[in-house]
C-alpha cells in the first residue's frame, strides 16, 4: 500500500511498481530520474508489505536509500576480495592472483572422478603456469565422504600419487550454512544447471584475471577440455 502525506506532489514519469512476494518477501522498486527529483522538501512515502517497511524523509535521503539499495543488489565483488586458508591454516589473501587465470575445483581423494581429474589438472597446470594459469583446489568432504582425510593427508596423496604442484586449501563445505565465503560468491556469480549448489567432487569455475567468474563446469567435465577457454583467457594462441 502507498500512502502519501497531504502536503507531498510527486510528479511520476514512469510507472512505480511495488512487487511483493510472500514466498520470497523481496520488494523490487523503479523510480525515474525525475520522479525522486520532484519530491518536495518534508515529504515522506511509505511502502509497507506484510514484512517491508521504507521510509523517505526528504528527497535527499530517500535518493541517497535508493542509490544504496540498489548498489548493494548490483554489487559484484571479486575473487580477489577474499581470504582462504591453506592447508596449513594460514591466511591467504587471494588478491596475490590479481592478473593471473584460476581454475578453482572441489577436490576429493576417493571419488570415481579422482584419477582423471587430477590426472588432467596436472597436466593442464604443467602447461600454462608459465604463463597465468593458478589452480586452486579445495577439499570438501560432502559428498559421499569421499574426501575424510586430514589436510596433510589430502596434500600428501595428491603431491605424491598425481604430482600436483598448485595449492591445495583447508578443507572447506561448499553446501549448506556453513558453506566457505569464496563457494557462496562463485555459486552466486554462476549458477548451475538445476540450481546453485554444487552437484558433486570436481566441479569447476574459471575466473578471469580481474577476479570475475566466466564459467563454470560440471563435474564430469573433464580438465582438458575446457583447455581453449583457458588459452582465451590468457590470451595465447
Amino acid at each position: 500500500m502507498l500512502c502519501i502525506c497531504k502536503s507531498t506532489r510527486f510528479l511520476f514519469r514512469r510507472k512505480l511498481t511495488v512487487a511483493a512476494s510472500s514466498t520470497s518477501q523481496r520488494l523490487q522498486k523503479h523510480f525515474s530520474a525525475d520522479s525522486l527529483q520532484t519530491l518536495l522538501p518534508r515529504s515522506r512515502i511509505s511502502l509497507f508489505s506484510p514484512s517491508i517497511k521504507v521510509e523517505f524523509s526528504s528527497p535527499v535521503a530517500s535518493t541517497l536509500l535508493l542509490n544504496r539499495t540498489m548498489a548493494g543488489q548490483s554489487e559484484s565483488k571479486s575473487i580477489h576480495d577474499f581470504t582462504v586458508k591453506d592447508a596449513k591454516g594460514n591466511d591467504v589473501d587471494l588478491s596475490t592472483y590479481k592478473g593471473k587465470v584460476l581454475l578453482i575445483v572441489n577436490v576429493a581423494s576417493q571419488c570415481g572422478l579422482t584419477n582423471s581429474n587430477y590426472t588432467e589438472l596436472a597436466q593442464l597446470y604443467e602447461k600454462y603456469k608459465t604463463q597465468g594459469l593458478e589452480i586452486l583446489a579445495f577439499p570438501c568432504n560432502q559428498f559421499g565422504a569421499q574426501e575424510p582425510g586430514t589436510n596433510d593427508e589430502i596434500v600428501e596423496f595428491a603431491c605424491t600419487r598425481f604430482k600436483a604442484e598448485y595449492p591445495i586449501f583447508d578443507k572447506v563445505d561448499v553446501n549448506g550454512g556453513n558453506a566457505a565465503p569464496i563457494y557462496k560468491f562463485l555459486k552466486s556469480s554462476k549458477g548451475g544447471l538445476f540450481g546453485d549448489s554444487i552437484k558433486w567432487n570436481f566441479s569447476k569455475f574459471l575466473v578471469d584475471k580481474e577476479g570475475k567468474v566466466v564459467d563454470r563446469y560440471a563435474p564430469t567435465t573433464s580438465p582438458l577440455s575446457i583447455e581453449k577457454d583457458v588459452k582465451k583467457l590468457l590470451g595465447v594462441a
